[in-house]
């Protein structure tokens, strides 16, 4: 009975330590999750100007337009750039999100086996707190 009950603390302990570490992969997920969002938002504006420098008809001569096509080109490579940000970043939130999932499920499972462990020894409790075999001494 004894090892039961220090069973049952020890996955009390164990139960503790992957809530934690469920937060910590949750906390890891958000920041991913974060960081995917601001690089989205980042390649939405840099497509924005893009069309917008795009449109532009109001050069005043050719080095205007050099200058414009400079820019634009410059703001091409950038969403170049930011497209393989994003694609890392996607990978990024996915694994944090995969290993949040497997840090909740590890915590299911050791409260799973607390639960049981506990509904254990009530059983053993309950059942040793009847008198077994016990006769009645009253005759009829």
């Amino acid at each position: 009975m004894m090892a039961d009950h220090a069973h049952l603390r020890r996955l009390q302990r164990l139960e503790k330590l992957r809530g934690i570490a469920r937060h910590n992969a949750l906390a890891e997920a958000g920041r991913a999750e974060t960081r995917l969002a601001s690089l989205e938002m980042l390649q939405a504006r840099t497509n924005a100007l893009i069309t917008g420098y795009a449109a532009r008809t109001d050069a005043q001569c050719g080095a205007d337009l050099a200058r414009q096509r400079i820019y634009l080109g410059e703001l091409q490579g950038m969403v170049g750039r930011n497209d393989s940000d994003v694609a890392r970043a996607r990978d990024q939130a996915d694994a944090r999100a995969a290993e949040a999932a497997a840090a909740e499920r590890s915590r299911a499972a050791v409260e799973t086996r607390a639960n049981a462990t506990a509904q254990a020894i009530a059983r053993a409790r309950s059942a040793a707190a009847l008198p077994l075999g016990a006769r009645n001494t009253r005759k009829p």
